[in-house]
């Protein structure tokens, strides 16, 4: 008897742990899916979803606002996503608002980010299309990415080569940072130029010296002639005096 009402009291937990267990999984999902919350639908149209799938979330502002109901294949170049969104946000969101396809870090799931636009629209309506703007494509990204990276190394190559002529003396840099008798050629064209610069400078000197004492020299003959001149005149007028002019 007695362990009649122990395996009832075990099978009565077990049965308990299960419907509680049963009950917490289904609030969790609908309360992933917006079952238990007032919501309202949008949709909008992209050329490519980039692996967005029914179920993922819905974004806005950072916060998850609702989940991907269904996505369509209208045509070859558009596909429709339905959105559940919860109805408290819909005075954030604007008919203004651009819809755009992000992931949850750099490899996670995909998700639908709703960005605030300029906020001069009214809000959104149940059922309305939200404008979007196409994702950016992964592989085109990394594409680039590799052909920066291949010229990158190309480049890399190339300053090695450089570098190697150099210190190995080959071309006119080579040549000029590297041989020593160059160096040497340079420092005496240098030593000529300081040497040459300095003649230079005293020839112009001895010129300036003699075009000075010459001057001084001129000077003072024209000054002895003006005077002797001066005599002369002196001397005329005089005896045009005494003949009575």
């Amino acid at each position: 008897m007695k362990q009649n009402t122990t395996n009832k009291i075990r099978l009565g937990i077990f049965v308990s742990l299960g419907i509680a267990v049963f009950i917490v999984g289904i609030y969790f999902i609908g309360e992933r899916q917006q079952l238990f919350r007032s919501t309202f639908h949008i949709s909008g149209v992209f050329k490519d979803v980039a692996g967005l799938q029914a179920g993922s979330n819905v974004r806005f502002a950072g916060i998850t606002v609702g989940t991907i109901e269904n996505i369509d294949i209208v045509s070859d170049t558009s596909v429709r996503v339905e959105m559940v969104v919860d109805e408290s946000t819909r005075k954030f969101i604007k008919k203004d608002a651009i819809a755009s396809i992000g992931s949850e870090g750099l490899m996670g799931n995909k998700i639908l980010i709703i960005n605030p636009g300029p906020g001069l629209e009214k809000e959104i309506q149940n059922n309305d299309t939200i404008k979007t703007v196409q994702p950016i494509n992964l592989d085109e990204v990394l594409l680039s990415l590799k052909s920066t990276i291949d010229n990158t190394s190309q480049i890399t190559k190339d300053l090695s080569v450089i570098t190697t002529d150099i210190q190995t003396g080959k071309g006119t840099i080579g040549r000029l940072l590297m041989d020593q008798s160059l160096a040497n050629n340079f420092d005496s064209a240098i030593v000529n130029l300081k040497l040459g610069s300095a003649g230079l400078k005293n020839l112009m000197d001895d010129a300036k010296i003699s075009f000075d004492q010459n001057w001084d020299s001129t000077f003072v003959n024209l000054r002895e002639s003006s005077a002797g001149l001066k005599i002369l005149l002196e001397k005329a007028r005089k005896s045009w005096l005494l003949w009575g002019f």
